[in-house]
């Protein structure tokens, strides 16, 4: 029997460990997995020094979103631990001033009217058009924002607002990498995957039809299978 592997997951901003769930139920007979703490700092290379504290010595790396710019900062941080990674609906870019100002405005709309509604503001974004009517689907994102908390959320846009341009460092990832993107993803669009794949030796871009940002929620299955070949190849 092969070799289990240790598998870190860093969900995405306002998202917990229900982000992943039907990963664990899916690889946990291959994998010893674990979901990256990333709400106790306001910045992405203090995030990735709490989460590199407490995983194993050595690790295969997924991250969704705020995730991936997260797993960026592990890599700078401890390449020599990461044997795989996997970068899900993430991007590589510095955050632009629109979209800081606009990170500025959700806070202010989460403290007047709560976390939640700043989850309900996003959710087009977040999901395929064809799933807002999805009542578990929107439950479920709209419950990882109550669980994640407004001090946790303002962290998170933080560290959001002032992470690196990323594109430098990705020609010097050596590690077997799986760059996944929802088709429809309105936050992080499949040109932002393809360039990530294009400056980097080896990555793989796997392109998941009928599924917007949340990939790991709205397609499960297919994600799985993309996962499973990427921990198994």
């Amino acid at each position: 029997m092969p070799a289990r592997t240790n598998l870190v997951l860093v969900p995405g901003l306002l998202c917990t460990a229900a982000l992943w769930a039907p990963q664990v139920a899916a690889l946990s007979d291959i994998a010893d997995i674990s979901i990256a703490d990333h709400t106790l700092n306001d910045s992405m290379e203090a995030i990735a020094r709490s989460i590199l504290e407490v995983a194993p010595e050595r690790f295969a790396l997924a991250g969704l979103s705020m995730g991936g710019y997260i797993a960026y900062q592990i890599i700078w941080q401890a390449r020599e631990r990461v044997t795989k990674l996997a970068l899900l609906d993430t991007g590589s870019h510095a955050d632009t001033p629109e979209r800081s100002a606009g990170r500025r405005a959700l806070i202010a709309t989460a403290e007047r009217e709560g976390v939640r509604r700043a989850q309900q503001l996003l959710m087009p974004s977040l999901i395929h058009t064809a799933r807002l009517a999805d009542q578990p689907l929107v439950e479920t994102i709209e419950q990882m924002a109550d669980d994640t908390g407004l001090e946790a959320f303002k962290r998170q846009q933080a560290a959001l607002m002032t992470r690196p341009d990323n594109r430098p460092l990705l020609p010097y990832i050596a590690c077997p990498t799986l760059v996944l993107v929802g088709r429809e993803d309105a936050l992080t669009p499949v040109e932002l995957s393809r360039e990530i794949v294009s400056l980097m030796f080896g990555a793989r871009l796997e392109i998941i039809p009928d599924c917007g940002h949340l990939s790991t929620l709205e397609q499960p299955d297919a994600v799985n299978r993309a996962l499973r070949a990427w921990l198994e190849g």
